[in-house]
């Protein structure tokens, strides 16, 4: 495994993030990934090299699950040897029905928030804390308070922000530079070879800012393995198949799909693998993927995406099916 400095931060992280949405996440009664299959990912991840977690607060059936089982792993192993980020913003049900302020990116919020956060992993820090999602209702002057208020007391060592539209990701870091407080370092959209439009100028403003950017969905919820039909069919327990994303893509994703698989003929790879080395190899910002797994045989699989080496034809040809345009 490699390791690259994750944007301007003084952290170095593994060419890939490991994500744990699914830890503790109920599907039709069903747990996606229980407390024992969640330790043995965790295990193969860290064997592999990988440094770097991804959960949040609200990931998992109760919420806070996924954070706990990481909490649980994280007890067994040295702490300073991994990169932990987790995430504030959505309604936590460990309250159960949730009240005026349990939910958004105001000051009572967030401080309860760390707190549980910090509890279930067992951890004085985070070394990422991302706001999960764009506050309408609290002043962003007020969130960038608070979050550098916890990277001064050490509970936070870098602040990142996920989804939202560019101008919002503007003003965060405008408001930071004038009241001279803590700014975002990581960002995570959803980006990936055939989903670009949509954050174009979100990318923009990471580039010009030097901010990391930490894809979620660098597979398009399961598109870019070339496991899905045209006619809607979606891999079992894929991000298409629990969301019913199987007839939404266009034209010009399934000419960037054609062109990946095409690459991974020619580089023996598989077409995972081939589209998250085409995030890792993003040159305009620091590009870390967040990848999934439901087995350890899959995570595996990605992290084949380490050793595929990608030539300026190949970036070329994916890049072209995709500016085609749609039809």
């Amino acid at each position: 495994m490699d390791y690259r400095r994750l944007g301007d931060t003084g952290l170095s992280v593994s060419e890939l993030c490991f994500g744990t949405w699914r830890f503790g996440r109920e599907t039709n009664g069903v747990v996606e990934t229980g407390r024992e299959e969640a330790h043995e990912l965790l295990d193969a991840a860290a064997d592999h090299g990988i440094n770097f977690i991804d959960t949040a607060n609200v990931y998992g059936n109760p919420n806070g699950t996924s954070e706990e089982y990481i909490g649980e792993w994280l007890a067994e192993r040295d702490r300073e040897d991994y990169v932990i980020a987790s995430k504030v913003y959505f309604p936590f049900d460990g309250r159960g029905e949730p009240g005026p302020n349990d939910s958004g990116l105001g000051r009572k919020h967030i401080r309860a928030q760390v707190e549980g956060t910090l509890d279930r992993l067992d951890t004085d820090y985070l070394d990422v804390y991302y706001i999960h999602r764009w506050d309408e209702e609290t002043p962003i002057e007020e969130t960038m308070r608070v979050l550098d208020e916890l990277v001064a007391e050490g509970k936070v060592h870098y602040l990142g922000a996920s989804t939202m539209a560019a101008w919002q990701l503007t003003k965060a870091l405008w408001t930071s530079d004038v009241e001279g407080l803590e700014r975002f370092e990581v960002t995570q959209p959803r980006f990936n070879a055939a989903y670009r439009d949509e954050v174009a100028d979100y990318l923009d403003v990471c580039a010009d800012q030097s901010l990391a950017v930490c894809p979620y969905s660098p597979l398009e919820g399961g598109f870019l393995t070339g496991k899905y039909d045209r006619d809607g069919g979606s891999p079992e327990c894929s991000r298409g198949d629990l969301y019913s994303w199987g007839e939404r893509f266009d034209e010009r994703q399934w000419r960037v799909l054609e062109a990946v698989t095409s690459v991974a003929d020619e580089a023996d790879a598989t077409p995972a693998q081939v589209a998250l080395r085409w995030l890792v190899d993003r040159a305009r910002f620091t590009c870390v993927p967040i990848v999934g797994a439901r087995s350890v045989e899959q995570l595996e699989e990605n992290l084949g995406a380490i050793d595929v080496d990608l030539s300026g034809d190949h970036v070329d040809r994916i890049d072209e099916a995709y500016e085609t345009g749609d039809e």
